[in-house]
């Protein structure tokens, strides 16, 4: 047996949700080759695990990296946290198929700036991928608004017949060229006035192909329940599977509502194949929405084109600073960014344990004061989460990042340790890891990841850090 990796001695969690073991791993070219006992076996890289966690590298499900995993190819906010597949082109935003004439409107100004959109197709957005050749694997669904941009000159209106078709037809073009699916982000207001028929029309084109929908809903605040239907409806019409984003209940009016929403759930799950995503955190982190501002809340302000120097502020304190009204000071401070402490923690641990979820990040690799979770999500549900709220086992948290996420995503060969697969892994402490990042210091690598690998390459190692870029563009399987 001729073997280039050999990890030996590893408490083996595979992804399934199955009981942890006790067994070596062996490693030729980018697979998985043998499980079990090979301790009369050599390999030019042996790794004494050491009784240590081997599980399958995380997949982020939610991620605006779009941009990112081209121009910073080392990926290291997400390779340092054992994420080893990334999903971008969440929440209608996605870096291609895209043609700006313009700045980007809001939220496209999160995946960086006009110059950063070039990617009038999707096959040219994998290629400048596999070019890049970052450290994680990138796997891309279409937004809903980036397709709108394209075509629309008004994006405060719903879509005409017209603009419809031709958004249905780059759509199309992008799932014959591999893309997961559609993402829609109905929450902004470059959506907004989106009806749901429009919707409803371009998921009509993923079907045929084995894509998915997923959702950024019209609102996490109130309404959720009425937008958690539409976003059904769209899945039922068009015969797919629905995803809804960073599942949560927004706003201190709606905090222990998730009773009710998980109840939704349950009740949508009997009838249509449906799931969401989670980040572990009870502070949200997008752009400065007005119809979020409210002094019931804090609101830090991570970033803000007009006045600057207003970054790293709470808003009540750019107020205070300007001698303006809460309303007047977010006005002034337009276009920026904002992390929102909207949530209740309770609501946060009855979702992140609900059968359905997987775990996202959600992170915002530009801002220049990030919400922590795009540095210490996947950490933060081992260390904080399973380990020390013991929400869930090791197995389920695992499972929740890694094999769930790869069926659901269809992404073949991953998130799994079995005989076969891709060598994504992650070696990790399981009394050690925990996410250092934090809100006053949110750009700090996690504690207790010992080593990745992603395609059969230590890509990874705490003491090191980043080794190889091994990453792969991982297209849909075309049905």
């Amino acid at each position: 047996m001729q073997l280039d990796i050999i990890i030996r001695h590893a408490t083996i969690i595979d992804g399934t949700n199955a009981p942890a073991y006790s067994a070596d791993v062996g490693i030729e070219n980018d697979k998985i080759a043998f499980i079990g006992d090979l301790s009369r076996v050599q390999a030019p890289t042996d790794i004494d695990a050491q009784s240590k966690v081997l599980a399958p590298g995380f997949i982020d499900v939610h991620t605006h990296d779009d941009t990112n995993v081209i121009r910073l190819p080392e990926c290291l906010p997400k390779i340092s946290q054992g994420i080893t597949t990334t999903i971008v082109g969440n929440c209608g935003i996605s870096a291609s198929p895209a043609t700006l004439t313009a700045a980007p409107p809001d939220p496209m100004n999160l995946l960086g700036k006009q110059t950063d959109f070039q990617y009038p197709t999707f096959a040219s957005y994998a290629k400048a991928v596999t070019n890049a050749e970052p450290a994680v694997n990138v796997a891309a669904l279409v937004g809903h608004t980036t397709l709108r941009n394209n075509v629309m000159d008004d994006l405060f209106t719903g879509a005409t017949n017209e603009q419809i078709a031709q958004m249905r037809k780059t759509l199309r073009e992008a799932l014959e060229q591999g893309a997961l699916g559609l993402s829609s982000g109905l929450a902004y207001a470059s959506a907004k006035s989106s009806p749901e028929e429009e919707v409803q029309q371009l998921a009509m084109e993923l079907s045929e192909f084995g894509g998915i929908y997923t959702t950024h809903m019209r609102t996490e605040f109130e309404g959720i329940l009425g937008a958690m239907d539409e976003a059904f409806r769209v899945g039922q019409k068009a015969k797919v599977p629905v995803i809804i984003s960073h599942l949560k209940c927004a706003g201190a009016g709606n905090w222990g509502r998730t009773h009710d929403v998980l109840k939704k759930m349950d009740s949508a799950s009997a009838h249509q194949d449906i799931a969401c995503d989670c980040y572990p955190y009870s502070a949200s982190s997008s752009t400065l929405d007005l119809k979020q501002v409210t002094d019931d809340i804090d609101i830090f302000i991570t970033w803000s084109d007009s006045l600057p120097e207003h970054a790293g502020k709470l808003l009540k304190q750019v107020a205070q600073d300007m001698d303006l009204p809460l309303m007047d000071a977010a006005q002034a401070l337009q276009p920026a960014g904002a992390v929102y402490h909207c949530m209740d923690e309770a609501d946060v641990e009855r979702v992140l344990k609900y059968k359905l979820t997987m775990i996202g990040s959600d992170g915002l690799p530009n801002d220049p004061h990030p919400h922590p979770r795009l540095w210490g999500a996947f950490p933060r549900v081992l260390g904080y989460y399973s380990r020390e709220r013991n929400i869930f086992s090791l197995e389920t948290a695992i499972h929740k990042m890694t094999g769930l996420s790869a069926a659901r995503f269809q992404l073949a060969g991953r998130g799994e340790i079995k005989t076969g697969n891709f060598a994504d892994l992650v070696l990790f402490d399981k009394n050690e890891i925990s996410d250092v990042a934090s809100y006053d210091h949110p750009i700090a690598a996690a504690k207790g990841i010992l080593a990745v690998i992603v395609n059969g390459n230590i890509a990874y190692t705490e003491k090191q850090g980043v080794l190889s870029r091994s990453g792969r563009f991982l297209a849909r399987s075309i049905k």
